[in-house]
């Protein structure tokens, strides 16, 4: 099949690329200008680059003049871009494929959430998200578009830092850990995370692909097998130093002030969700099997941003 990846260059795409040239597939990637992924792989050679800016009105042309059977769609992050598209590929292409998050669900009430009992998003991204999400079902139930849309956790993988222990994206968190210093912890310290490496999302999407009469319609939570609480994490993130995870236990008023207000704010915005999905749908519809834990692909982007000199840390990792 011809499938169009929309914004192919970055973190999913490094590695679905990749995976639909080998399988065979004929590939375009639209990009503003990135032309490849975070990972080498020469099946990029085989991909045509085309470059375009999805805030112009031709956008949705511009995809379907490419006259895909397949269209993944990996940027969209507005209802209205995401009707537009969709009203123009209806007849068109044959698939459409949407990346969501996991955040179109708010804090979670029982775990592990599945897709139908999510409570209702907090903030505006995770609304716009469920608000795409239930558009594009719609679309499809009632005889439009095939869709499907596909909510990654935290992605983690090579050339990117993770979401660290704490919630947020504060890279001194390993430098402390790595030395064995204590951290301060924001509330109890049991609040959940879902991570999941670029590549099982990568899975996800072209198993979506590959069984597109299954997926047609639907909507599937795509993390890993398992997810980390805040303790668990800096405890497992301590020991890849040799090191035990010292925790302090704060409020969150005194962890703002420590912190500072963007960091305390990106940790609350992930612990209150407290987030644990199940993968069960997506691996019965869709066979999807996550390869990694989510401590093993935190511990390869670490690992990567240790060995590219991007991550300051105090002793060498002891982890193979």
């Amino acid at each position: 099949m011809r499938v169009v990846v929309i914004g192919g260059s970055g973190h999913i795409g490094t590695f679905l690329v990749p995976r639909l040239v080998h399988a065979g597939h004929d590939v375009v990637n639209i990009s503003r200008g990135q032309h490849s992924g975070y990972v080498d792989d020469p099946a990029w050679e085989q991909v045509r680059q085309v470059t375009a800016d999805r805030a112009t009105g031709t956008f949705p042309d511009q995809v379907a003049d490419l006259a895909p059977d397949a269209v993944v769609d990996l940027i969209c992050f507005d209802l209205d871009s995401a009707t537009a598209l969709v009203e123009r590929l209806r007849g068109a292409t044959g698939h459409l494929l949407h990346c969501g998050s996991i955040w179109r669900s708010g804090p979670s009430v029982k775990v592990p959430v599945t897709e139908d009992t999510g409570t209702p998003p907090v903030g505006e991204y995770g609304i716009a998200k469920a608000a795409i999400a239930r558009m594009l079902k719609e679309e499809t139930r009632s005889g439009g578009l095939v869709t499907t849309s596909l909510h990654p956790g935290h992605i983690v993988g090579p050339g990117w830092h993770p979401i660290g222990p704490l919630g947020n994206l504060d890279s001194t968190v390993w430098h402390r850990l790595s030395a064995g210093q204590p951290i301060e912890v924001p509330g109890i310290g049991a609040e959940f995370m879902h991570h999941v490496h670029a590549d099982d999302v990568a899975q996800a999407f072209e198993a979506a692909i590959t069984h597109r009469d299954a997926a047609a319609g639907e909507d599937f939570s795509v993390v890993a097998p398992s997810a980390l609480n805040v303790r668990g994490y800096a405890q497992i993130a301590a020991s890849w130093f040799g090191q035990s995870a010292e925790l302090r236990p704060v409020t969150w008023d005194e962890f703002r002030n420590s912190a500072g207000d963007e960091a305390a704010q990106l940790s609350w915005e992930h612990l209150v969700r407290n987030h644990y999905f199940s993968i069960e749908k997506a691996r019965t519809l869709l066979g999807y099997t996550p390869a990694y834990e989510p401590e093993d692909a935190i511990l390869e982007s670490v690992r990567w941003l240790i060995d590219h000199e991007q991550l300051d840390v105090a002793n060498p990792l002891t982890m193979d």
